[in-house]
C-alpha cells in the first residue's frame, strides 16, 4: 500500500513539475496506478523497490495508453490489449522473446530455391477454404519460451511434431532445450536459425520428447539422449519466396515454419485478424499452422506463437492472408521452411 501512495505522489510531483495540474490529468493518472495493480496482481509480477515499480510503472502507463488510442478506432481489425509483456520497452521485449537471425540463413537456403517444389501440384480442392492443423490432432499445446531468444527452436518443433503426427500417426511434444543446448553453430537464447534447428535433428538422426529433455528456458550443455529418439526428419525445404499461393499448398499438407516481423503492436495483440503496422525486418519465427477467413470476409493464416497461452488468441494469432505485398504481411512468405518426413 505503502508503495502505491508513494507512486501516486510521484506522480502528482511531475504534474506539478511540468505546469500540468488539471484534475483530469490526475485522475487519469491515478487511474493508471489501479489498472498497474490489477495488472501486477494478473501476472504475479513483484518489483525489487520502490524506484524500480516507479520506472516499471511509466513504461506499462505509456504501454496501456498505445492500447487504449488503439482501441479507439472502431475499423480495427483487431484488438490490442495490456498483457505480461506490458512493462517492458520495446527494446527489453525484442531482446528476451524474439531471436530469429535471417540475414545468413537466407544465403544459406539461397541455392535450393530452384529446387522443385515438393507441394507444386496441390490442386485448390485440396486446399479448401480452410485448414486447421489442430482439428487433426497435428498440433502440441502452446508453449513458453519465456525471457530466452529461442524462438527459432519452437518454430522447428511445432513444426516436426505436425509432420510427424501426419505421418506416424502419433503427436508428441518434442524438446525445445535439446535443440537449444545441442545446436553448437546458433547462438541459444540469442538468437538462431530455422534451417540450423533442422539441420540439426537430421544430423542427429532424430529429436527426443519435451519429457525426457525438458525446457528450462536456458542454454545448458548438451544432454546425451541415446536411445531415446521420437522423432526424427530426412530433410527440411524452403516453400517458394514471396509466394503466399505456395505457403497456401503447403499449410495445407503440413505446419511450417516461418520467419515474420514482429512489430511494437504485435507484442499486446489480443484477438482479430492482424493487419499491421508491421515492415519485414524479420526478427522473430512462428508456425503457421493453418489457414481460413474470418466472419468479416478477411482471409488470415493462423499462426501458433511461443509467448504462452496467455498472448493473443489463446497462445495464437490471424494474420492477413493474400496482401498486395508479395512478401506477406510482416514478411511471413519470404522465408518459410518445412521438414521433410
Amino acid at each position: 500500500m505503502a508503495s502505491i501512495v508513494f507512486l501516486i505522489l510521484a506522480i502528482v510531483l511531475s504534474f506539478r513539475t511540468s505546469g500540468a495540474t488539471s484534475r483530469g490529468g490526475l485522475f487519469e493518472a491515478s487511474a493508471a496506478v489501479e489498472k498497474h495493480e490489477q495488472w501486477m496482481a494478473r501476472f504475479h509480477r513483484a518489483y525489487s523497490d520502490v524506484s524500480e515499480k516507479t520506472n516499471r510503472f511509466e513504461i506499462f502507463k505509456k504501454n496501456l495508453e498505445f492500447v487504449e488510442k488503439f482501441n479507439m478506432n472502431a475499423n480495427r481489425t483487431y484488438k490490442l490489449d495490456v498483457n505480461e509483456f506490458s512493462d517492458l520497452t520495446d527494446e527489453e521485449f525484442r531482446a528476451r522473446y524474439m531471436g530469429l537471425v535471417v540475414p545468413k540463413e537466407m544465403t544459406e537456403m539461397s541455392s535450393t530455391e530452384t529446387v522443385s517444389f515438393r507441394y507444386e501440384n496441390v490442386s485448390e480442392s485440396e486446399t479448401g477454404e480452410s485448414m486447421d492443423w489442430r482439428q487433426e490432432g497435428a498440433v502440441t499445446t502452446v508453449k513458453n519460451q519465456g525471457k530466452c531468444g529461442c524462438c527459432w527452436a519452437f518454430s522447428a518443433v511445432a513444426a516436426v511434431e505436425g509432420i510427424t503426427k501426419i505421418t506416424k500417426g502419433e503427436l508428441v511434444s518434442l524438446s525445445e532445450q535439446q535443440l537449444l543446448d545441442c545446436t553448437s553453430d546458433n547462438h541459444g537464447c540469442d538468437g538462431g536459425t530455422l534451417s540450423k534447428a533442422f539441420q540439426y535433428i537430421i544430423n542427429n538422426q532424430g529429436i527426443t520428447t519435451e519429457d525426457n529433455y525438458p525446457y528450462q528456458a536456458e542454454q545448458q550443455i548438451c544432454a546425451s539422449t541415446t536411445g531415446s529418439v521420437a522423432a526424427t526428419i530426412s530433410g527440411f525445404a524452403r516453400v517458394p519466396r514471396n509466394d503466399e499461393e505456395a505457403l497456401l499448398k503447403t499449410v495445407s499438407q503440413q505446419p511450417v515454419s516461418v520467419a515474420i516481423d514482429a512489430s511494437y503492436a504485435f507484442k499486446q495483440y489480443s484477438g482479430g485478424v492482424f493487419d499491421g503496422e508491421c515492415g519485414t525486418q524479420l526478427n522473430h519465427a512462428v508456425t503457421i499452422i493453418g489457414y481460413g477467413t474470418s466472419e468479416e470476409g478477411t482471409k488470415y493464416w493462423l499462426a501458433k506463437n511461443s509467448w504462452g497461452e496467455s498472448w493473443g488468441e489463446n497462445g495464437y494469432m490471424r494474420i492477413k492472408r493474400d496482401v498486395t505485398d508479395p512478401q506477406g504481411m510482416c514478411g511471413l512468405a519470404i522465408l518459410a521452411l518445412y521438414p521433410l518426413a
